[in-house]
């Protein structure tokens, strides 16, 4: 990527997308981010996009690269063996409850104290549908959102959020550019875990009959997941090419699985989005 200009305007929001391990990408983006102050008036994180976009908000530089490579190191808290023993192949008590608590307690204060806003993206199991999420002001939840906006179908159980059942974002709305375009910010800049050109198996999923058999919509949802997502890669690269939205991404097809565990890879990808968000020169515009 050549270094480009990016003016930050009351219009310009910052989407975040999710991708399991491949979000230390994003984890590098965004602490090059804060090192320069750079701040948006508008967010929206998905999945691994939400986790380390609350770290963003909170202005804990370095917090997300410590969750998803020391604390990996350290813990090891992605396997089947945290499947076979907490059907969950990771540890949400150690990411979701330790973590946040003991480890590198989550600044409350300074995200309920950032005028910007802030959505989590969710899935509704019911209705098979995204919700998006702006709560500041409890810690409980907080964590109930974004612990649900990152529970894989399939591998995590399903988790909830004001008594109703709630999985992964990425089921719903993969890369909410749309969103965002709907809630008034139509200058974006925009974080994949992807390179540009990559698209899923452009057909339907199937999913065995013994999955989610209580919610039809959710069902519906995750087999038509892979249409949407690459519906949604053609509209970003349209308006990138058309110079509406700047994107922000791996430069080439990456080595580093949604549940990666090799420190070495995951650094190696800390750093190229790193150096790739910090050749982008931001100015601003005040309203």
């Amino acid at each position: 990527m050549a270094n480009i200009e990016y003016n930050i305007t009351p219009q310009s929001g910052l989407v975040l997308e999710g991708g399991g391990m491949r979000g230390v990408f994003t984890c590098g983006v965004l602490d090059s981010f804060m090192d320069r102050g750079i701040e948006f008036p508008y967010t929206i994180g998905v999945s691994a996009g939400a986790c380390n976009g609350l770290s963003y908000m909170s202005h804990q530089r370095g917090r997300a690269k410590f969750s998803n490579i020391d604390l990996l190191e350290k813990y090891r808290y992605i396997g089947f063996r945290h499947l076979l023993l907490g059907r969950n192949i990771m540890d949400f008590k150690l990411l979701f409850e330790k973590f946040p608590n003991e480890i590198i307690p989550y600044d409350y204060e300074a995200y309920a104290g950032n005028r910007a806003i802030f959505e989590m993206v969710t899935t509704d199991c019911h209705t098979g549908q995204a919700c998006y999420f702006r709560e500041k002001s409890d810690p409980v939840r907080i964590i109930d959102i974004v612990k649900a906006s990152s529970s894989l179908p399939f591998v995590a159980p399903i988790a909830y959020v004001d008594r109703r059942p709630m999985l992964d974002g990425g089921i719903g709305d993969s890369v909410p550019v749309r969103r965002a375009m709907e809630c008034g910010y139509d200058n974006l800049c925009v974080v994949l875990t992807r390179n540009r050109g990559y698209r899923k198996e452009n057909k339907r999923s199937w999913i065995p009959p013994l999955f989610y058999r209580k919610y039809p919509e959710l069902r519906r949802a995750i087999e038509s997941r892979n249409l949407r997502y690459n519906s949604d890669m053609e509209l970003v690269e349209r308006l990138e090419s058309e110079g509406k939205i700047t994107v922000i991404r791996p430069e080439k097809p990456i080595a580093v699985g949604r549940m990666e565990r090799d420190i070495d890879k995951l650094r190696e990808l800390y750093d190229e989005g790193y150096a790739i968000a910090s050749k982008i020169n931001f100015t601003a515009t005040q309203p």
